[in-house]
């Protein structure tokens, strides 16, 4: 595993890409424009070309991190980063949309557009059961980093609250905003929980390119204490940007994801994980070798957890890149999630592993399993499942009837897989960054075989052992979903089952 993280380092540091525009409140002139009043969302047949038929998008316009995920009263609600006025990232505010079962999406009316603090920046829901905060039992409680763009404001990253008292269809501002003030540019993304031993509030705030999470504790979600700062050297990886840091007790263990960019496994973005101790001040990291990987693709990024949701740890990632996000080839939206996936740790190696699998609610969604040939008649999207056994080298190559294909490569003595997404997989032109000569990852396991779960979309290919030991999540662009298999190597079986679109 070390091995392999060491190459995708060297990698990842050759490339220097410029990630300025994530944070540039002047791109094509739009965060200067007071936005108008959001659009109600707009119906349609999501049939546009490259638009996935099982993960969630916006009808229209740009979208980057989820943010504010939240369950109440039966409902999943997911918000995230959202620009009401355009397909560009700028006037960044809270879009909304709800779901019964995680699958199937309704996209409400933008939540949150910027005020006199700045734009809306990446945030945490917390449902506040004991009315501490004086707003109600059960007020739905947002807080947020307002991100400062003109004025006295300019260049500050601040964090703010939000209440809601109808169950998240409308949010006022707590009138003294902000929460916790700051001077800098570099605090963002509050992540919130309870923590019960120590009967408080707890904040995780990324420190941005000063890299580390900030904690902060408070009775009342209105007034904040700072508690501590972690921050642990990352091997190969000495100047790259700390975000959405999401801390959870899984267990008798805390895990604190953390998305880094320009530091991801291969290039650009990523998401890394900690395992450790959390006592309600300090969060002290297992002594190991970091980072470790959530995810080994290029497209998982900013994955956080719903809050109460209760056992469950349930994350949704943006399924983009900073190195090419504002250029991938989708219109009138861009960007789409992940899959909802459960996290849960296990035991590899002799040290706890962060696995992954997407939902059990996935099944709502899903045909019955049969044979997989070398070729099947899925339009819209689908889930492979392969057996394949580890005794000798094996190519597994999903294809269409235009040549295009995407080849997966299984060393069995080394235990990886390697994806290639290279021109022959579709459209790459776009952007430089995209095409890519492999993303490699360590199957992490040391049975005599591996199970390979791949759910392809229309511009997707989420790949997973069965066990969730390891997640490849890479962006494809054919001019028509793969609908042919082939597996060369070792022995292998190999099923396929019908994902229906959830428009």
């Amino acid at each position: 595993m070390v091995a392999v993280l060491a190459t995708a380092a060297m990698i990842g540091c050759s490339n220097d890409i410029n990630f300025a525009q994530q944070y540039n409140p002047l791109i094509d002139g739009q965060q200067k424009e007071d936005p108008a009043k959001p659009d109600e969302p707009t119906g349609g047949e999501y049939r546009e070309q490259y638009r996935p038929q099982v993960h969630f998008t916006p009808a229209k316009n740009w979208m980057n991190d989820p943010n504010g995920l939240v369950y109440a009263e039966g409902t999943w609600h997911l918000f995230y980063q959202y620009n009401p006025q355009g397909n560009v990232w700028g006037n960044m505010s809270w879009g909304h949309a709800t779901s019964t079962d995680l699958m199937h999406w309704q996209e409400q009316s933008v939540a949150l557009t910027r005020d006199a603090l700045g734009a809306v920046f990446s945030g945490s829901c917390v449902i506040d059961k004991n009315n501490t905060a004086g707003f109600g039992a059960n007020a739905m409680v947002a807080l947020y980093t307002s991100a400062g763009e003109t004025g006295d404001v300019a260049g500050k990253q601040q964090q703010s609250l939000a209440y809601s008292t109808d169950g998240g269809k409308n949010f006022e501002r707590f009138s003294g905003n902000p929460v916790i003030k700051n001077d800098d540019d570099n605090l963002r993304d509050p992540k919130v929980f309870w923590h019960e031993e120590s009967q408080q509030w707890v904040m995780a705030l990324a420190k941005g390119w000063k890299m580390g999470v900030e904690f902060y504790g408070s009775k009342d979600l209105k007034s904040w204490s700072h508690l501590s700062t972690f921050f642990v050297s990352l091997t190969g990886r000495s100047s790259l940007q700390w975000e959405c840091p999401d801390l959870m007790r899984i267990g008798d263990k805390w895990v604190l994801l953390v998305s880094v960019n320009p530091g991801g496994p291969i290039l650009g973005s990523g998401m890394m994980y900690f395992t450790g101790q959390f006592d309600g001040k300090e969060f002290k990291a297992d002594s190991r070798e970091y980072p470790l990987w959530l995810d080994y693709g290029m497209d998982c990024y900013a994955g956080v957890t719903w809050s109460n949701a209760g056992d469950r740890h349930i994350m949704i990632g943006w399924m983009n890149n900073w190195s090419y996000a504002g250029d991938v080839p989708c219109s009138p939206w861009r960007s789409a999630f992940t899959l909802p996936r459960e996290l849960k740790l296990v035991e590899y190696d002799g040290q706890p592993l962060l696995a992954q699998t997407v939902v059990s609610e996935i099944d709502k969604v899903a045909g019955q399993w049969q044979t997989a040939g070398s070729s099947f008649d899925m339009k819209d999207a689908y889930q492979l499942r392969i057996k394949l056994n580890l005794d000798k080298n094996s190519t597994i190559t999903l294809s269409n009837a235009n040549g295009e294909k995407y080849v997966m490569e299984v060393n069995a003595t080394r235990r990886t897989i390697a994806a290639h997404r290279t021109s022959q997989t579709g459209k790459t032109s776009f952007n430089g960054s995209f095409s890519v000569p492999s993303t490699t990852a360590p199957l992490n396991t040391d049975g005599s075989s591996v199970t390979l779960l791949l759910y392809v979309d229309q511009s997707s290919v989420e790949l997973l052992t069965e066990n969730g030991s390891m997640s490849m999540t890479n962006l494809v662009f054919p001019t028509s979903i793969y609908n042919q298999l082939t597996v060369e190597g070792a022995d292998s079986e190999c099923q396929v089952r019908e994902l229906k679109r959830v428009w």
